[in-house]
């Protein structure tokens, strides 16, 4: 059991560096690499399966709300970003420029996309003529690029996957209802399919979109105590169809500007899901994203490996045919120790052992990667045990990251009082905020702790604002981020 162990103890305790034990957990579960390119990683097939199981259960969701796929140029013109004036200042930090190309100088620069809405702003003005043409509901699958300056696998890349909606309406009601229509579907999606509890609420005006009107986010909290944006939808008003003259006639045949939704979510999903759920022995993730749902592992001496493999393989079956992701490791080279290591190290829900006495009693032992807790079950009611620990181990996720929150996110009444917190524990603080820009960037100077959202059901309302004593307007989430 030596090397089983010293396997473990190549994972830095979360306690002791939570940084340096998310990177040893994505490098171990073999999840990414780095490339050549600074900020940019490569995604391995459990990593990026996990992206394909978020992508196609949330595609299924766009498509059920009315939505269809489309696809848009990764290069977008410098003209196109000079048009929104607010837009274009919240990006150009970011933004990366073509400027040669075919051995020549261009004429007009080409920014790599960091967001689609001007490009999709430009199509949408030749394509909306009508009211009857309306409303129309696009989402892209894509890649975008930002140039951080500081970099972190998953959570913050230089070039990073997503999904984008992009929507035009009538008018300002139908696109707010689209907006908070998006805001739900990744609120369910974050609780029932990653098992992530999240704040749902409002951005303050300096953590909004750049150039929307309004932005709503859902916000997810690490181990660490810090806040991940887990999505956001934004209501554009008519500020693009204004800059890119997305017009249209209206029933009484007047040309009116569409009002206009965004709204996205990105492989920063996958970092928030380690972040969440994982613990010092690796990843734990949800058996609905999760690559491999069942691992099987027989165990036995040679001489009844072929019967126990043969029965392993019968059962296996049965999974695969009740829709679970289920493999078999019968490898004769590594010790049922090592492999138990090393799937509880990759986050596999449930491992299942079958060994010559289970054989005679006709059972089989499920182990919950979640509790630890072994159980013996009939083969017989094989399928169903594992669809209903699967269940279970999806609810002890979610209730256990709610649990953590929970203790994590207090109320304060003072700025003093918020530091007090941040520097014996760490986590959210639930305050009063007069609505000032000043206030808010004292709390952030002082604190680094940003406001997340003016959460729609707070656990309580504040009267006062916690910098400078005054009424509140808003009661707000504050907390250091990712």
């Amino acid at each position: 059991m030596s090397n089983d162990k010293q396997f473990v103890k190549e994972i830095t305790p979360q306690g002791e560096d939570f940084s340096r034990w998310y990177i040893d957990v994505i490098k171990k579960a073999d999840l990414m690499s780095y490339s050549p390119v600074r900020g940019c990683i490569v995604f391995k097939p459990d990593g990026f399966e996990i992206w394909e199981n978020i992508q196609r259960e949330l595609d299924s969701k766009f498509k059920e709300t009315g939505h269809r796929n489309a696809y848009f140029p990764l290069f977008i013109p410098e003209s196109f970003f000079q048009k929104e004036k607010e837009h274009v200042e919240g990006f150009n930090p970011e933004l990366p420029w073509v400027t040669e190309a075919g051995g020549e100088k261009l004429e007009e620069r080409l920014a790599i996309r960091p967001t689609s809405e001007t490009m999709i702003g430009h199509m949408y003005s030749e394509w909306i003529n009508s009211y009857r043409d309306l409303p129309l509901l696009i989402n892209q699958w894509a890649n975008v690029v930002r140039w951080e300056k500081r970099t972190l696998p998953f959570l913050r890349t230089t070039e990073f996957l997503w999904q984008e909606g992009h929507t035009a309406h009538e008018d300002e009601q139908d696109a707010r209802r689209e907006t908070m229509q998006m805001l739900e579907v990744y609120r369910q999606f974050a609780e029932d399919f990653l098992a992530i509890p999240v704040i749902v609420g409002q951005k303050t005006p300096s953590e909004k979109f750049a150039g929307a009107v309004d932005t709503f986010s859902i916000e997810a909290m690490m181990k660490d105590g810090k806040a991940v944006q887990a999505g956001t939808s934004h209501y554009l008003g008519t500020n693009f169809a204004v800059a890119f003259d997305i017009k249209f006639l209206d029933r009484e045949n007047q040309h009116q500007f569409a009002h206009t939704t965004s709204w996205g979510v990105s492989t920063r999903l996958i970092g928030a899901l380690i972040m969440v759920h994982g613990d010092d022995r690796g990843l734990v993730l949800p058996p609905k994203v999760a690559p491999t749902q069942v691992i099987m592992i027989p165990i036995g001496p040679p001489k009844t490996r072929e019967q126990v493999i043969g029965r392993v393989d019968e059962l296996y079956a049965e999974l695969k045919k009740a829709g679970v992701r289920v493999k078999v490791d019968d490898r004769a080279d590594q010790s049922p120790g090592w492999k138990f290591n090393e799937y509880e190290m990759r986050g596999v829900p449930i491992r299942v052992e079958l060994g010559p006495r289970d054989m005679e009693n006709g059972q089989v032992v499920l182990v919950s990667r979640v509790t630890g807790e072994k159980k013996t079950v009939l083969q017989a009611n094989f399928v169903e045990e594992i669809q209903n620990l699967l269940a279970e181990i999806h609810q002890q996720m979610y209730d256990k990251a709610k649990q953590f929150r929970d203790e994590h996110y207090i109320a304060v009444d003072s700025i003093d009082e918020f530091k007090t917190f941040l520097e014996s524990k760490r986590g959210f603080a639930l305050a009063g905020w007069c609505g000032s820009n000043a206030c808010e960037e004292q709390v952030k100077q002082e604190t680094g702790a940003t406001s997340r959202n003016i959460p729609f059901k707070p656990s309580e309302t504040k009267s006062t604002c916690l910098v400078c004593g005054d009424a509140a307007k808003h009661t707000v989430v504050f907390g250091r981020s990712y």
